[in-house]
């Protein structure tokens, strides 16, 4: 059994996506061919705003909104604790600090209480200028946007949403990517919409912010490559890239609703026996992981491993505990929910194309 079964997938897509490939060899244009723009304007419709800007992949695509909403040093950009480095590493790498925040008991996702804590400290503090909020769509579930985005126009901070894992999900019919300010996804091949090496998008509705972004990819162009009227960074996707995750949007209503219901069976199975992942009402998600808590994490993957069931930990290190992140001066127990999860939580298999493992 296959923690993400890539290979299902490709055997299922596999003569569209070959298709596809050898149209792009066919007309050679390797970087920024036609199905990047075809890509870009398909994935907008579906998540539903007005700018969809391709990158290289998911990190640069949080260090690009990082560069449009200027996050310099000096300035505070809050973020939750759990999470994978990338949601951090962008604040730092910009010279900024990020501030973290406690998980939500019950979604896992950033707590919209211990969040609006932060940021008040923060400002009473006063060595810090808060500046952004980056919220996290954890394992599928979009982040608590509505309460986040009052927090955000309370204190005049910008909203990005990371939906490396959320895409797909959504509020009251309202997708992820189209949460907040500007927001990111990536297509690493293990995402529920992934590419076969490493892509990533920025969804904005702000005109102004879609011209940056598409400046910034391409070394701060202005009217041509040649005209540099900023510092920018490398970082398009590659055309091959585009025309797999082509075909592979196309299929993903159908794989969303396949999650859907292997995590339902799940649920089913398991309730009685773990701490399952819960969707509050109008949410729906997308399950980039299925995870579960246990007091007794070790021994539970232990039994599974014994049944040839693969399972995997996604979070066991909390961003405050980083190396990285020492000098931040965090200690255990600053952040107790999170630091609970990170010792307890783990995944089991998830994908469109699953065949459920029998309960230990």
């Amino acid at each position: 059994m296959q923690f993400i079964d890539l290979a299902a997938q490709y055997q299922h897509l596999k003569q569209k996506i070959d298709k596809r490939i050898q149209t792009v060899l066919d007309h050679g244009h390797y970087i920024m061919g036609p199905e990047v723009q075809e890509l870009e304007q398909k994935l907008a419709e579906y998540v539903g705003v007005k700018h969809a800007i391709t990158c290289a992949n998911g990190t640069d695509a949080l260090t690009l909104a990082m560069m449009v909403l200027d996050v310099k040093p000096g300035d505070a950009v809050f973020c939750p604790t759990f999470t994978f480095f990338a949601t951090a590493e962008v604040i730092a790498f910009e010279g900024a600090t990020p501030v973290f925040v406690d998980s939500d008991e019950a979604t896992f996702n950033i707590c919209s209480i211990d969040l609006e804590k932060r940021i008040q400290a923060t400002i009473a503090e006063g060595k810090l200028t808060p500046k952004a909020i980056i919220a996290v769509d954890l394992f599928g579930l979009p982040a608590n946007y509505p309460e986040i985005q009052k927090i955000a126009d309370k204190y005049n901070l910008k909203l990005v949403e990371d939906a490396a894992q959320g895409f797909g999900g959504s509020i009251n019919g309202k997708r992820a990517g189209s949460f907040g300010d500007i927001a990111t996804t990536s297509f690493f091949p293990a995402k529920p919409l992934g590419c076969y090496g490493d892509g990533g998008a920025v969804f904005t509705n702000n005109d102004e912010y879609a011209e940056l972004l598409k400046s910034y990819r391409v070394h701060g162009k202005g009217k041509d490559k040649y005209d540099n009227v900023r510092i920018g960074m490398n970082s398009r996707l590659d055309t091959i890239q585009a025309a797999i995750l082509l075909e592979k949007l196309a299929e993903f209503p159908t794989e969303l609703i396949n999650r859907n219901k292997a995590a339902a069976n799940y649920e089913a199975q398991f309730s009685s026996k773990y701490k399952t992942p819960q969707v509050p009402a109008g949410y729906v998600s997308s399950w980039a992981q299925y995870t579960l808590v246990s007091d007794n994490r070790d021994g539970e993957m232990a039994k599974y491993k014994e049944q040839g069931i693969p399972t995997m930990v996604y979070y066991g290190t909390c961003m405050h505990e980083q190396t990285a992140f020492s000098e931040l001066g965090y200690q255990a127990g600053d952040f107790p929910n999170a630091e609970e999860l990170a010792k307890s939580v783990f995944s089991l298999p998830m994908h469109g194309y699953i065949i459920y493992p029998k309960s230990v």
